[in-house]
């Protein structure tokens, strides 16, 4: 795989593997300590056989205490291509689900998007996402993603509250919300060592709530695995017919499509995202309805499921490219996409 000349990419490059690092060595202490002692395991991908770059995922292979987990990192660039504008994509995403329905799963994405103009942006998340709410857990992670962002803190809660809101369901997905769109300051250095800083707060918050929850809430009952189960359904319909960034990555190529929807649980109730069709758009009603026709009335989300499910979107974006305005958006919406295509033309 071929790394971005640009020197700020290989920087962010660095940034976002040391996390990817930090976040799966804690991890694999965690199994080490709680779980089956298995640690993730990495799978590698390429963009156009490492030409435009790629990237690796770690993977979870501890079933006891995880449902599903990956650490993605990627780096996307077009140092060769002079018809594109963009220099490169360079980002770290993360989801973990926990499998104990009493312990958290965390969303985290960093990414540095730099242009051959020397323009550039990032995108900053970190979204808390319980099945059954604990205070505790949210007031903790609040406070540090607080003193971490700090005159940043208002406006991301603001975008994070905007995005993760579900229209149809009239409600949140999770009960934090952190997001910069574009966001730079007036100090390059300084936004790398707040990305840096962000992400390695993210992480360590998260591993230090997560651990004193397979600690203390080992017992969980029939009911909890239902409100799981829900929730995790509700997580799947906000991924697949809401996210913007998981729009986009599957726009742009189809090379990593099983990476892309690494977010997905293991199981969801199919007969709930049946129920929520009619509050949906005209257009959006097709998507859902697609969605369903392509999982098991067992709910499994299993690796064949999720390619399916990623030609679904792919398929229902590029079909009706307007539908794309009901897609979650800060307070603005990024120009992903176009970044990466020539005329038309996905590439």
């Amino acid at each position: 795989m071929t790394m971005s000349k640009s020197q700020d990419a290989i920087k962010a490059c660095e940034i976002v593997r040391a996390l990817q690092k930090r976040f799966v060595d804690k991890l694999d202490d965690l199994s080490a300590r709680y779980g089956e002692n298995k640690k993730f395991q990495e799978v590698n991908w390429l963009r156009n056989n490492g030409v435009y770059g790629g990237g690796s995922r770690f993977e979870a292979k501890d079933e006891f205490l995880f449902n599903t987990a990956s650490v993605n990192v990627s780096q996307v660039h077009y140092d060769e291509d002079l018809t594109k504008n963009l220099q490169s994509a360079t980002a770290i995403s993360t989801i973990i689900h926990p499998k104990n329905p009493n312990v958290p799963s965390i969303h985290i994405h960093i990414s540095l998007t730099s242009f051959k103009d020397g323009n550039f942006y990032w995108r900053i998340m970190a979204d808390l996402n319980p099945s059954i709410e604990n205070i505790e857990d949210k007031n903790s992670f609040e406070k540090s993603i607080k003193k971490v962002s700090k005159e940043n803190f208002e406006e991301g809660i603001k975008q994070g509250n905007k995005y993760f809101f579900i229209p149809a369901l009239n409600k949140h997905r999770g009960t934090f919300h952190f997001y910069l769109e574009n966001y730079k300051s007036e100090n390059k250095n300084q936004d790398f060592i707040f990305a840096q800083d962000f992400g390695e707060i993210a992480i360590d918050t998260y591993v230090d709530i997560i651990s004193n929850a397979f600690k203390s809430r080992k017992i969980f009952s029939v009911s909890d695995i239902k409100k799981q189960l829900d929730y995790h359904t509700l997580y799947l319909f906000q991924v697949l017919t809401l996210d913007r960034g998981t729009t986009s990555g599957l726009l742009i190529h189809n090379e990593n499509d099983v990476g892309i929807m690494g977010s997905l649980p293991k199981f969801v109730n199919k007969k709930l995202l049946i129920s929520w069709i009619p509050n949906m758009e005209e257009v959006q009603k097709i998507l859902l309805e697609n969605i369903i026709s392509n999982i098991d009335d067992n709910g499994v989300i299993n690796t064949q499921t999720k390619v399916k499910l990623a030609q679904v979107v792919r398929n229902h974006y590029k079909n009706n490219p307007n539908a794309l305005k009901y897609q979650a958006s800060g307070t603005v919406i990024p120009n992903t996409v176009n970044n990466h295509i020539k005329g038309n033309k996905y590439e």
